[in-house]
């Protein structure tokens, strides 16, 4: 995946394992950066990969 890449929701449910509600619920609170481009919610790649570096870092303290 390249840095500047835009995920729809469902890639993004699959990558993390996660529901659809759940992710909107990371949306929502602002831990996961998203953007609406036209009715479409997208995530960009570099915000997914901080996401998970950051509970990878969480993790490990």
């Amino acid at each position: 995946m390249r840095d500047d890449e835009l995920l729809t929701v469902p890639e993004v449910m699959a990558h993390l394992k996660i529901g659809r509600s759940a992710l909107y619920n990371l949306i929502r609170s602002r831990r996961l950066a998203s953007l609406t481009v036209g009715r479409a919610r997208r995530i960009p790649v570099h915000a997914l990969t901080d996401y998970i570096q950051l509970h990878l870092e969480g993790a490990a303290r």
